[in-house]
């Protein structure tokens, strides 16, 4: 069709698509979003969405529809009040400290055993800010309430499984503990995932996933979520506009078709990770296993009281019985469907060696502290059939 205005061919190349026809039909799917900038009719809409008199976009570093229905999507999913997503969940759990207070002369109560990527944001960067910060056993809730009398933190930050030691946090006490003491519990729930608890039920008062896990599902795609109140997502929003760290809407879309198989996948890495940590507990060359569904496990009942009949979550983490860093090597080396990879929560299981990936920046001496020991394994396990992810661990093990 010619172009009615008569425009030539480099101008109409430049303008192609841009204003199209409005549909009459409502996709099934969210659709991809990829524009960065976004125009209205009236300039006095445009600067009503930039001065926050109205909703709608602007820049893709504000808000974008496609990274909106995602972060709409998880709120529901853990029954917040709202969301902010991310490029990746430690910049999501960086700018939940921010958003929370954490600046010079402000404390921080953390748990000791939490994924090294953290460790490393409190220790390394945080610290070197200004930011107090006490490292502890949270399962031990006076030391907790202790830190928090003599600190008066800003936050409490805990994993509600923790990685990779797997303890399972008493969420409600830790909720009571934070407040009486001003502060904010920031729960990471990427292990537990909301078909297993929904922190902030419990008293938590700032949620946060590494959407790159279980909430993709695949392996694909890299991102983060802080779901809050509405009051604390807008300054999340404030800190995400001036640091840039955005999701991008490739991704959230990746993240929301992930969503869509949430509940299956998880139900199925749960009933083959406790048929798997039942297996390595009667096997010889394993010292210890640690998954929340085994009766040994230290926090197995609460575990139950707070997963309810759901399951006890797809990670286990076990030890070589006498191994190093030559022995684990030697097992991941003979694995022939366990897939050694640096993440977790895809639908392919997947085995990690903490001490040279994970928790590469918590020291040595650190690490045998907190009890990540050097014939530590942590397994993230999928949805294949379990037959064959036990045949696959057995004849891997006969050669350690």
């Amino acid at each position: 069709m010619p172009d009615p205005a008569g425009r030539r061919l480099a101008t109409r190349a430049a303008h192609a698509g841009v204003r199209g026809p409005m549909p009459d039909f409502i996709p099934t799917v969210v659709p991809i979003h990829p524009s960065v900038s976004y125009m209205y009719e009236d300039i006095s809409d445009l600067d009503g969405v930039i001065a926050g008199a109205r909703e709608g976009y602007v820049y893709a570093r504000y808000g974008n529809p496609t990274v909106h229905a995602l972060e709409e999507a998880v709120a529901a999913l853990e029954d917040g009040e709202a969301a902010q997503a991310f490029s990746s969940g430690m910049a999501a759990i960086h700018a939940a400290l921010l958003a929370v207070g954490a600046r010079a002369g402000s404390a921080i109560v953390a748990a000791q055993d939490v994924y090294g990527g953290t460790y490393a944001l409190l220790d390394q960067v945080l610290r070197t800010q200004g930011v107090s910060v006490r490292f502890l056993d949270a399962s031990d809730l006076q030391a907790v309430k202790v830190a928090c009398g003599e600190l008066s933190p800003v936050a409490v930050l805990v994993e509600t499984v923790s990685n990779p030691l797997l303890k399972v946090a008493d969420l409600p006490a830790l909720a009571d503990a934070a407040h009486n003491s001003g502060a904010v519990l920031i729960v990471d729930n990427t292990f537990a995932t909301p078909y297993l608890v929904r922190p902030l039920a419990l008293g938590a008062d700032v949620v946060v996933h590494s959407g790159t896990k279980y909430l993709g599902g695949h392996g694909d795609v890299l991102a983060g979520v802080v779901v809050t109140s509405a009051e604390l997502q807008a300054d999340l929003h404030e800190v995400l506009k001036v640091t840039g760290a955005n999701l991008g809407p490739q991704e959230a879309w990746l993240v929301l078709r992930g969503l869509r198989t949430l509940t299956l996948r998880v139900r199925r890495q749960c009933e083959n990770g406790l048929s798997i940590a039942r297996w390595l507990v009667d096997h010889p060359k394993v010292a210890r296993v640690m998954y929340p569904g085994l009766p040994s496990h230290p926090q197995h009942e609460l575990a139950g009281a707070l997963f309810g009949e759901r399951g006890y979550g797809g990670m286990i983490s076990f030890e070589l019985a006498g191994a190093g860093q030559e022995g684990v090597f030697r097992f991941f080396g003979a694995l022939r469907l366990c897939l050694p990879a640096t993440t977790l929560g895809d639908v392919c299981t997947l085995v990690l060696y903490p001490a040279h990936s994970s928790h590469r920046a918590v020291s040595s001496g650190e690490r045998a502290r907190i009890g990540i020991g050097d014939g530590l394994v942590r397994m993230s396990v999928g949805i294949e059939a379990v037959e064959d992810l036990v045949d696959d661990l057995a004849q891997a093990l006969s050669v350690v």
